[in-house]
């Protein structure tokens, strides 16, 4: 049997097959996939912090791949499609997964100063986050408040609005870690201060609606999905922002004047995202073993992740600052949780690949 090479005719029609192809899944990809860099840069700030500095560095270098590959996609997705990715900005159901873009900038900025010591590029990340950062907040909740058509509450909130805490949240801590290398530590401060207060007003008027949703509607199995754990993780690195702002006191007078007030907050939120763990595995009981509902790859499973790795490292920070020396265990033992999941989670990815591409 001889095999025929492709004419040109041929292989410019499969050329062009290819192309409508590659931009359909283009213009599929979600932005919430930035929330992998999120749980695998915290999953390996704490591995770090427990002395696994080869994993952490392994982990942290993966990140950068995959933060350059997602934003390739992206701009990839803007180019193939503006229209209907600027449609999801208006969406309430996907609009908070752009928040996943500033917190994944904030938390790789993170990695590289605790693990890397790299002012410029963690700097350079500040500029590619804050910008995002103010476009989403205000695009994204200013087209909620005015849009004519709104689903029921129910219908329109859920666990993923949080992120818009996380990115806050993620942008303060590392204004505040860079502050450090700044001759205006002072102003910079003050407005990590401000955005870690901004992040704390975004989380309490976000859960009140996500509780009364909880506890007064209906509440299927499907409902309930892995994004819900940013309840915890928004709280964890509410936490991890605060200890930050209590580690820097020293550098800003009104700090130290407040530092009553940060102690006592930090801890609020630290004891809420504690109360939320087993509120959350017990709930994931009931969806996967009371109502059997299958478990299986999502990415939005990378969402679950995130606040296991978060909850290692802002407890280890809190020990740090506030000398609780008596809960040391807590922060090794969520370190191994949240690599597991990391592991287990970046194996489904793996085996999805194939259709993903």
């Amino acid at each position: 049997m001889t095999i025929r090479p492709a004419t040109h005719t041929e292989a410019v029609s499969g050329n062009s097959q290819r192309r409508p192809a590659i931009r359909e899944k283009l213009q599929g990809f979600p932005p919430v996939y930035f929330a992998m860099v999120m749980a695998t840069g915290i999953v390996s700030i704490a591995e770090y912090l427990q002395g696994l500095t080869r994993i952490a560095a392994g982990l942290m270098w993966l990140n950068v791949v995959l933060y350059v590959l997602l934003w390739s996609l992206l701009l990839g997705r803007l180019v193939a499609g503006p229209k209907a990715l600027l449609r999801e900005l208006t969406d309430f159901s996907l609009a908070p997964s752009f928040f996943t873009i500033v917190a994944a900038t904030g938390v790789l900025g993170r990695e590289f100063l605790i693990i890397h010591v790299g002012s410029a590029v963690a700097t350079a990340l500040l500029w590619i986050a804050f910008p995002l950062w103010a476009v989403f907040i205000y695009v994204i909740f200013c087209a909620f408040t005015v849009k004519e058509e709104k689903p029921s509450l129910a219908g329109g909130i859920h666990g993923g609005w949080l992120l818009a805490v996380v990115a806050t949240q993620s942008l303060s801590i590392l204004v505040a870690l860079l502050a450090l290398w700044s001759p205006h530590h002072g102003a910079m401060l003050f407005a990590a201060l401000g955005l870690w207060l901004c992040g704390g007003m975004l989380y309490i008027w976000i859960i009140s609606l996500i509780f009364y949703r909880y506890t007064f509607f209906k509440f299927p199995p499907s409902d309930l999905m892995p994004p819900y754990w940013i309840n915890m993780g928004a709280m964890a690195i509410s936490t991890l922002a605060g200890a930050t702002l209590i580690q820097n006191s020293a550098l800003a007078p009104f700090l130290e004047a407040m530092l009553p007030f940060l102690k006592g907050f930090t801890v609020f939120f630290w004891a809420t995202a504690t109360w939320w763990i087993p509120m959350l595995v017990i709930l994931g009981f009931w969806r996967h073993f009371s109502k059997r509902f299958p478990l299986k790859y999502d990415p939005l499973y990378w969402g679950l992740v995130f606040p296991l790795g978060m909850y290692s490292v802002c407890t280890h920070q809190l020990l740090q600052v506030l000398h609780l020396s008596f809960l040391q265990w807590l922060p090794l033992a969520f370190a191994w949780i949240a690599i597991v999941a990391w592991g287990i989670t970046f194996i489904g990815l793996l085996k999805q690949l194939p259709r993903i591409l």
